[in-house]
């Protein structure tokens, strides 16, 4: 196995924001449920403050992305949309027509596998070489599909010998394989299934694509105030009553217990892993908004 390849990270007297944003495509990946939609509109957001041209891109075409950062532009690519575009692009208009009318297009990709991700991809690298943006932050795949999705070039490559596809997958690898223009931010969350979940696919990304990979971000860190200790948290509720005190207490233990567990798991994640971490601390509320992106991106901005 190779050693990983790792963003140039900057000293830590620079922001964050830097090695998150080191390259022109962001692709965020992770395990579904780690918050990968909250980086990414945290990064964008961030990257906007700083004065770039930022388009969020979302593979998945659910909405939450535009309401998490309503002043940026968000583009949601779907690869049968993808598809008719790059057919009609290279002079197949009426077959694109037939198919979209027919509903054959949705299926395209079961028949040719590869044929859906390496359009996706050809979008965003066609996005990345207009020019009109900074930075373009996509919300990936999970982590297991997040493989597949980027590996979809080089077995395109090694099928097909010649002709507009083969041309389009070398361009995605081109993409894939400069550091300037494309790296992978994985998303964690600070427990063991997780962790394991971005250390596989770390590895696997660089053995089987060869793509940048940037900073881990792990998501929903508790770094709060320090806590009492037993001692100090029973003299705290000695004048409540013994079942409120007894819920507190029970209460200060499992967080202390929720600590160690995550500062256990963040120690294994550096050890198993040489990729710098980003931390994210957790947003105690039911459901984020603008105006937490808003904090969490002050995170990233200032190290």
């Amino acid at each position: 196995m190779q050693s990983l390849v790792c963003a140039k990270v900057p000293p830590e007297s620079e922001y964050q924001l830097q090695s998150l944003a080191a390259a022109r495509v962001i692709v965020v990946a992770g395990k579904g449920g780690v918050g990968k939609t909250t980086v990414t509109a945290v990064i964008a957001h961030a990257a906007s403050l700083a004065g770039q041209r930022v388009l969020v891109v979302e593979l998945d075409g659910k909405p939450t992305l535009a309401n998490l950062v309503p002043d940026l532009e968000v583009l949601a690519i779907s690869a049968p949309d993808a598809l008719d575009e790059y057919l009609r692009e290279h002079g197949f208009a009426r077959i694109a027509k037939r198919l979209t009318k027919t509903g054959v297009i949705d299926v395209v990709g079961t028949a040719a596998p590869g044929i859906d991700d390496i359009v996706v991809l050809g979008k965003i690298k066609q996005l990345e070489r207009s020019g009109d943006y900074d930075l373009i932050v996509v919300d990936g795949p999970a982590a297991g599909h997040a493989i597949t999705f980027l590996t979809a070039a080089a077995g395109l490559a090694d099928a097909v010998r010649s002709g507009p596809v083969r041309a389009q997958a070398d361009e995605v690898l081109e993409l894939l394989h400069d550091a300037e223009r494309c790296q992978v931010v994985l998303v964690a969350l600070p427990e063991t299934t997780p962790v394991n979940e971005v250390i596989e696919t770390a590895f696997a990304l660089e053995d089987d694509v060869g793509v940048q990979l940037g900073p881990v971000v792990v998501n929903i860190v508790d770094d709060g105030a320090p806590l009492p200790d037993d001692d100090a948290a029973r003299a705290a509720v000695a004048d409540l009553d013994d079942e409120t005190a007894e819920l507190l207490l029970d209460a200060a233990a499992f967080r202390r217990s929720r600590r160690t567990m995550e500062s256990e798991e963040l120690a294994r994640l550096a050890a198993e892993l040489p990729i710098p971490q980003v931390h994210l601390p957790a947003r105690l509320v039911a459901g984020l908004t603008p105006a937490d992106i808003e904090v969490l991106a002050g995170v990233i901005s200032h190290g």
